[in-house]
């Protein structure tokens, strides 16, 4: 059985290890996802509400974050990095995270959640191409996988570039 918790005091070895481990040798991966939770969870961005651990047996075995970036003046939140254990995948694990985050940045009333990912994978959890709602990424090659997840607290005043927190600049 899969429990969602929020991260926790003393997680963050947990958290860069499994990050590690879930991302090597990905071909979509940076190789720095660990330190950029890292980086995210010692900023002004860091959103410890929306930072969940996924356990199997006692043990945690996934982690997904939001944090907030920038669209204007606006603080919005961006998800990621996901990770889960490799042996793991497939299980239900990511998906499980992925509800979670979702339904609490909008029990938050959060308005939305923004997202760099595999549309065919990530448009289950309702995503869409942000390009549809006048949001655009802060890179234009990143457009074809750029994401928006609308929330209960959206409006359509939110457009323009999103610039996602400083930490996704964090280097190993």
């Amino acid at each position: 059985m899969t429990l969602i918790r929020r991260e926790t005091e003393g997680d963050a070895p947990l958290i860069h290890a499994l990050h590690d481990a879930a991302f090597a040798g990905r071909p979509y991966s940076s190789g720095t996802e660990a330190a950029i939770v890292d980086a995210l969870r010692g900023s002004e961005d860091w959103v410890p509400q929306l930072s969940f651990v996924a356990e199997v047996d006692g043990k945690p075995v996934g982690h997904a974050v939001c944090s907030y970036g920038r669209l204007g003046e606006a603080r919005i939140l961006g998800l990621g990095p996901i990770g889960v254990e490799p042996a793991l995948h497939g299980k239900g694990i990511g998906s499980a995270l992925m509800h979670a985050s979702i339904g609490a940045a909008d029990a938050m009333d959060e308005p939305m959640i923004m997202l760099l990912g595999d549309p065919n994978y990530y448009g289950r959890f309702g995503f869409e191409p942000a390009s549809r709602y006048g949001v655009e990424p802060q890179d234009p090659a990143w457009e074809p996988a750029f994401q928006i997840r609308r929330l209960a607290g959206w409006h359509d005043g939110l457009r323009g570039r999103y610039v996602y927190s400083p930490g996704f600049d964090a280097q190993n």
